[in-house]
């Protein structure tokens, strides 16, 4: 029976390709995604999951900044797929980039709200399934989607590395309270990479950006995808953060 993951932010980008990983591992995967325009991107990515691995897709349209909103995305992949939940993604985030002086009150609440206490949320809702089945040889995990940002600081981006910089912390404790329970915390900390974001951007500031990492170029999604696919695969690593990033930030 196959087992069952719901990802956070799941329609584009970073979200697409580990969508993709946990249907090539075999999961179940239920797709969060929050704006009508992200709708059919989902729908497409549900579709490529069931043809190409097999597995089972439901797509969810959810704002997690939200708690009652992430109760009845939870509640549909129940509905779905059944009490266990085996492994949980979360991934949803924004960003302002904005000076910290101008930024509105309005702006960083929700940065912190879709960015930090959704994933506070989703493990509050989700973790309970988890306990009631997992264990030391049937594990369960939560991976959480961080960034660089949330261990260097990042000009113009205080709100947004607050939110990356509480990921971590979250990360660590919940490896701590659950590690006893067969459930497994880490998280992914993604540097520069080529999202939809990038790719407006022009060739030269490209080159200038890709000049600034020591690897000298810019990494993909599928690194990304890479590292969730070992940290879904590592029984023995738990309370960790991962950081894809060319050597920009060294732990």
């Amino acid at each position: 029976m196959a087992k069952t993951a719901i990802i956070t932010g799941g329609s584009r980008g970073i979200g697409e390709a580990m969508s993709l990983k946990l249907g090539e591992l075999g999961y179940n995967v239920v797709i969060n995604y929050r704006s009508e325009s992200s709708k059919a991107l989902s729908d497409a990515i549900a579709e490529k999951l069931t043809k190409e691995y097999g597995v089972e897709a439901l797509v969810v349209k959810a704002d997690v900044s939200k708690y009652e909103d992430c109760e009845a995305l939870v509640k549909a992949a129940i509905e779905k797929f059944g009490e266990n939940i085996d492994v949980l993604v979360n991934n949803a985030g924004i960003t302002n980039n904005c000076n910290f002086i101008d930024i509105t009150r309005e702006q960083y609440e929700n940065v912190i709200n879709t960015n930090l206490m959704s994933f506070l949320h989703m493990s509050h809702l989700v973790l309970p399934h988890m306990v009631n089945h997992s264990s030391k040889d049937d594990q369960c995990c939560i991976i959480n989607t961080s960034s660089i940002g949330g261990l260097i600081g990042v000009i113009n981006q205080a709100d947004y590395c607050t939110s990356k910089a509480g990921i971590i912390g979250l990360t660590r404790a919940l490896a701590l309270e659950f590690a006893g329970k067969g459930i497994r915390v880490n998280a992914i900390a993604p540097g520069m990479i080529m999202t939809d974001m990038l790719r407006g951007v022009n060739q030269e500031e490209l080159k200038a950006l890709a000049a600034t990492i020591p690897q000298g170029f810019i990494g993909d999604t599928s690194d990304i995808a890479g590292a969730l696919g070992y940290l879904l695969t590592a029984p023995y690593v738990t309370g960790q953060v991962i950081s894809p990033n060319g050597g920009i930030v060294q732990q």
